[in-house]
């Protein structure tokens, strides 16, 4: 294989029938490492909304247990991505993300906006870092893989295209950001959880990590914004690890994000519908996924 034969492999695709298998070849091919760097970013970034960090700030997840949140996250979505919307463990990926999500009072809005974090996120991340960046077919795809994933959440005035995802990024963004101290310990959580991964290299990683906020996030949780010396040097490494990857071949076999070193909670592996939280459940609505009831579900 040659570099640019999975771009080459996702021209001969069409977006809106074949969007996992693009989604898959984007996510697991050609960008594993970025996407994973870019989704953090993409949840990180909703915590400046503040509906979402005092929510998420009251159910202690990312304050108490700010390592098990990471991985479930992260492995549930995977197993959306690897198993697709109808295999088994797909749709027990999406159950447990429906369960827990309407274990709480969360605004239609709230949730659309967070949708369009892993739609718009990502690929700004690629046009920045990135070895290359998206096609308009590979756009197209990401925005219907998601779009797909958002009505089988049960969100509701979905965005279509990827321009329709970024501006309600952008406008929801520009109208709901803003301070709350709630929300700041959600963040500092985080941050710390990442930096700590790095042992004795956690400030110059969290630094690091400072550096690739934009100014509207810092503002948003009152962070002083790095020297420019910093965010040159941090976003120049990146640029340069890009040019690195240009240059080696394409991967033949898929890196899925449970094969991350940052998935630390399960050694020993995992059930996916062990995953996550089991809150008590709200008398109203319901998991927009069919399933049985009982153990067989799982």
């Amino acid at each position: 294989m040659r570099r640019y034969d999975w771009l080459k492999e996702i021209r001969r695709l069409d977006p809106e029938r074949d969007f996992l298998t693009i989604y898959r070849i984007i996510a697991t091919h050609e960008f594993p490492w970025d996407i994973t760097r870019a989704l953090e970013l993409a949840l990180y970034r909703t915590y400046a909304v503040p509906s979402i960090g005092r929510l998420l700030a009251r159910t202690a997840e990312l304050t108490d247990r700010t390592q098990k949140r990471y991985d479930d996250t992260a492995l549930l979505l995977d197993a959306v991505l690897e198993h697709g919307f109808d295999g088994e463990d797909g749709r027990t990926a999406i159950r447990r993300i429906n369960q827990m999500h309407r274990s709480y009072d969360i605004s239609n809005e709230d949730m659309r906006y967070v949708l369009c974090t892993f739609v718009v996120v990502p690929k700004r991340w690629l046009d920045a870092y990135g070895w290359r960046p998206l096609s308009a077919p590979e756009r197209a795809a990401v925005a219907a893989y998601y779009r797909t994933l958002g009505r089988h959440m049960g969100i509701t005035e979905l965005p279509r295209t990827y321009e329709d995802f970024e501006r309600c990024l952008d406008s929801y963004e520009e109208a709901h950001f803003g301070w709350d101290e709630d929300a700041r310990r959600v963040s500092d959580a985080t941050l710390d959880l990442m930096a700590g991964w790095y042992g004795p290299l956690a400030p110059v990683v969290r630094g690091a990590s400072m550096a690739l906020l934009d100014d509207t996030l810092l503002a948003a949780f009152r962070y002083d914004r790095p020297g420019p010396a910093v965010r040159k040097a941090v976003r120049g490494a990146l640029k340069l690890r890009a040019r690195v990857v240009r240059l080696l071949p394409p991967r033949r076999t898929p890196h899925y994000a449970r094969q991350n070193p940052e998935i630390k909670g399960y050694p020993n592996g995992f059930r996916v519908a062990e995953l996550g939280t089991f809150p008590a459940a709200r008398s109203t609505g319901g998991c927009p996924v069919p399933h049985q009831e009982g153990p067989a579900a799982s």
